[in-house]
């Protein structure tokens, strides 16, 4: 599941250097920790991004984030009392590395040991009825007498009611911009609250502002970390059911809270009820749900993979970009029809992706752009 080493704790070098690359022109999580079994450490894939680039068709490398820049974010994110953790270090949360596109550095802050804890994941409609917001409040309230933290996206409507029902025992707030950007600002004082026995985390740099498509990556954060997501009200295209689409994804349970059926907010959660998702009408129906997965050790797998010798010759690599188009292909179908090497033609997805050519897509799914 995993193409990434164990990071262990990192030594300041090499934080600043997996922080440089993050921040470099197409590397997300995925081409991360491709990278880094490629090349073996984030120096040595800085040095060859540009050459990674120019074989997948680039005709220039993209921008590489500089030693400085990356030192001023961590200078910044020292003052505001934010850390940033790679998977394997303490405070990163367990179940969120487990995932295939786990952030390489999360930004956190706050009462750092509510990261490990279990966590039950609450989001619903931000136009939230009276009985929703009531049942959400009673529902995190149960949940953390119960020993869970409760992880949500510090939304108005559910989200905000689940995080203030928690307060006491600890509450993780999963932020869709910066540590200083926090959306909707009058949530603010609720994000300060929580911090003294919960915590904040997010992907994104300081100043980044959230934009629209920020909020998916937000919400796949939140259903990775958790142990299972609870949709409490939901319209047929909310954001919600996007999180309970890609908790189903990750191998999460997938809770939903029925409604009238006359009421357009329950219309989403009645669906996934219908689709399999567990009906929930009180704590216990969660509890006991999750308790057989808790049972179960939280490890990451080891990937089998070799990248460092896996270098496409021209003919592979021409084969390979031959069979994408605009249509996404399965990676395994891919693998099949090339000939190639698994590897190799990972290799080649690389380079492709460093290029700016390649679009991954959720389901193990790529495409060219």
């Amino acid at each position: 599941m995993h193409d990434r080493p164990p990071s262990a704790n990192l030594s300041d070098t090499e934080r600043l250097n997996r922080l440089r690359l993050i921040r470099s022109d197409n590397v997300g999580p995925r081409t991360f920790y491709a990278l880094l079994r490629h090349c073996g450490d984030a120096a040595t894939a800085l040095e060859r991004l540009p050459e990674l680039a120019r074989r997948g068709g680039a005709s220039r490398s993209g921008r590489i984030c500089g030693a400085d820049d990356a030192r001023a974010e961590l200078e910044a994110c020292r003052r505001l009392g934010v850390s940033l953790v790679a998977p394997d270090e303490a405070h990163y949360p367990p179940r969120l590395a487990m995932i295939d596109d786990a952030p390489p550095l999360l930004a956190v802050r706050g009462a750092l040991d509510a990261l490990v804890r279990p966590m039950i994941a609450i989001v619903g409609s931000r136009n939230a009825s009276g009985a929703g917001l009531k049942f959400a409040q009673v529902l995190a309230h149960d949940l953390a007498d119960a020993g869970f933290v409760i992880i949500s996206g510090l939304a108005r409507g559910i989200d905000q009611a689940a995080h203030r029902a928690s307060l006491a025992a600890g509450t993780i707030a999963v932020l869709a911009g910066g540590q200083d950007r926090i959306y909707p600002p009058e949530h603010e004082d609720l994000l300060f609250s929580l911090l003294e026995t919960g915590a904040a985390i997010t992907e994104m740099p300081l100043g980044h502002v959230a934009r629209a498509h920020d909020f998916p990556r937000r919400n796949r954060l939140i259903a990775g970390a958790s142990l299972g997501v609870v949709v409490v009200e939901a319209a047929q295209r909310s954001g919600s059911l996007i999180t309970a689409r890609m908790a189903n994804e990750q191998g999460r349970e997938v809770f939903a809270v029925p409604g009238s059926p006359i009421d357009p907010r329950a219309a989403g959660t009645n669906d996934l009820i219908k689709q399999g998702a567990t009906l929930v009408t009180d704590a216990a129906d969660i509890v006991n749900a999750v308790q057989p997965i808790m049972a179960r050790p939280v490890a990451l797998e080891e990937s089998g993979d070799d990248y460092s010798e896996a270098e496409p010759a021209a003919d592979e690599r021409a084969r390979i970009v031959a069979l994408l188009g605009p249509s996404p292909i399965l990676l395994d179908d891919l693998i099949r029809m090339s000939s190639a090497s698994p590897a190799i033609v990972r290799t080649a997805l690389l380079e492709l992706e460093l290029a700016g050519r390649l679009e991954r897509h959720g389901g193990g799914m790529v495409s060219l752009i």
